[in-house]
């Protein structure tokens, strides 16, 4: 019998991606006080990967205490510019001012995901793609944050690649599913060979 996968993650798109790829799952998101563990970790001069990859672990353990027995996700994304971690805007100008400093350049966009398992990290990885963003205008700027305040208000970067935010990009390396923040082709080989999944 399949062990019990939990999301520990709110996420509607990682949710849909589950769903999709026909995982059954539960959800149960993590609540961790991000920032501080953020501020550790830049006090400790941490990569932007290891950042990703210390928050998803965070969720995943958090969830995991409490569910031993399951196979608990936890997942984190980051984005960095020049080895400069890009928070989530907090405003329309933060916005503004992120994707002004992103247009013509390219920035990495790294997806992680551990679970935990009987209190413990059984799997890990970390995914990253080469984001290479078109040369903006201000005035295009202006009017794609107005017109999308509401959805990219919680995505880091300031942008939704599944949304017009694709109109920015001249070049995409790497996995679309990291994009949106799942390693998914990553995590279902673990499951099959784990043999929570059929092939």
């Amino acid at each position: 019998m399949p062990t019990r996968l939990i999301l520990a993650s709110g996420s509607e798109i990682r949710a849909t991606l589950l769903a999709n790829a026909g995982i059954a799952f539960n959800v149960e998101p993590a609540r961790i006080d991000e920032s501080a563990i953020r501020a550790g970790l830049a006090a400790e001069q941490a990569t932007p990967r290891d950042v990703a990859d210390a928050l998803a672990e965070y969720k995943a353990r958090k969830v995991g205490q409490k569910n031993p027995t399951s196979l608990v996700l936890g997942c984190d994304q980051v984005a960095a510019l020049k080895g400069e971690i890009l928070n989530k805007p907090e405003t329309p100008e933060v916005a503004r001012e992120q994707l002004a400093r992103l247009s013509g350049q390219t920035h990495h966009l790294m997806s992680a995901a551990v679970i935990y398992h009987d209190y413990e990290p059984v799997w890990r990885h970390v995914g990253m793609v080469r984001m290479t963003m078109r040369q903006l205008s201000d005035a295009y700027v202006k009017d794609y944050v107005d017109r999308n305040w509401d959805c990219i208000r919680h995505s880091v970067g300031s942008y939704k690649l599944e949304e017009e935010g694709v109109r920015l990009f001249s070049q995409i390396d790497g996995s679309y599913f990291n994009v949106l923040g799942l390693p998914l082709t990553e995590l279902i080989s673990y499951l099959i060979v784990r043999g929570d999944l059929e092939t």
